[in-house]
């Protein structure tokens, strides 16, 4: 995707760090923004180990980057660095978007915003329902800080590959947000089998499914699904995981990641601009992006 936009020299640079982060579809987004509302910004990519994080922040500061998203390995650790973190962000324990107002970094989650602008029209079935989230990073974060605070589930499963990790952000989310309805698995799809079918709403926070691993999913087992469930994937590269394939087939209402990742992207081109994004084109642009790429 080529755009003819010119830049002056004074044009405002904003963008994202993360390693690696070859594969983010962020800077097409924002710059198709940029030039569709004709502001003087442009989006860059910066790949930067976690290594490197304290040093990075200092050679933003110093170029004057007016703000930049932050993407895996990073959205746990940022937060240390920063000056000032948003109160979702301080809960929640991970940083997506960081905005420099004249020197002082602060940090914010626009993943959640995105999840509720996701979730929303669900809101009536969220209330009092189980809900299991596969995964125990920054995203699972986001999605059980919108689970609780916003949509007033009843209890949540944490599903993990690792136990350990789901019996800490167990633990971590009750002491923060005072909810106690709570249990932790070891993500074995075989002895998970009725703690998915018993949810109403299943959402996988992982990157198990996500391009160039389009065959792998959480579980294989179809029985884990059925006709009255809602399933969320946060992944938007494949529209349509392995995941969601296997759901839809049981007749479960499924969800792409694709307005989650519009959704927060708005939300943070809002901070630094203070201007709305054009999300409807910004969404039919990268959803025939995705398209022509799984082709």
């Amino acid at each position: 995707m080529h755009f003819s936009k010119k830049y002056s020299p004074a044009a405002n640079i904003v963008g994202v760090i993360g390693h690696p982060i070859k594969q983010s579809l962020s800077p097409l987004m924002h710059n198709f923004a940029f030039e569709s509302l004709e502001s003087d910004y442009i989006y860059l990519p910066f790949d930067v180990p976690l290594s490197n994080l304290k040093d990075a922040l200092k050679g933003m500061l110093a170029l004057n980057i007016q703000g930049f998203n932050v993407t895996l390995p990073l959205k746990e650790k940022i937060g240390e660095y920063l000056h000032d973190i948003s109160e979702e962000a301080s809960v929640i324990g991970a940083v997506n978007t960081v905005v420099n107002e004249n020197g002082t970094l602060r940090g914010y989650n626009t993943d959640v915003f995105g999840i509720i602008e996701t979730l929303s029209p669900y809101q009536e079935e969220l209330s009092g329902s189980i809900v299991t989230v596969i995964g125990g990073g920054g995203a699972a974060r986001s999605v059980i800080y919108a689970l609780i605070r916003h949509f007033k589930v009843a209890s949540i499963n944490i599903v993990n590959r690792t136990a350990q990790k789901a019996e800490s952000l167990k633990d971590y989310f009750t002491e923060k947000m005072l909810f106690g309805e709570f249990k932790a698995y070891d993500l074995v799809p075989p002895d998970l089998v009725d703690v998915f079918k018993n949810s109403k709403f299943i959402i996988n926070t992982t990157s198990i499914g996500m391009y160039p691993d389009y065959d792998d999913s959480a579980t294989e087992i179809a029985d884990s699904f059925n006709d009255s469930q809602v399933v969320f994937d946060v992944i938007y590269n494949p529209l349509k995981t392995r995941l969601l394939e296997i759901a839809e087939a049981r007749g479960a209402v499924t969800i792409n990641g694709l307005k989650m990742f519009v959704e927060q992207g708005a939300r943070a081109f809002e901070l630094w601009t203070g201007e709305k994004m054009p999300v409807d084109s910004v969404y039919d642009l990268l959803e025939k992006e995705l398209l022509d790429m799984k082709r």
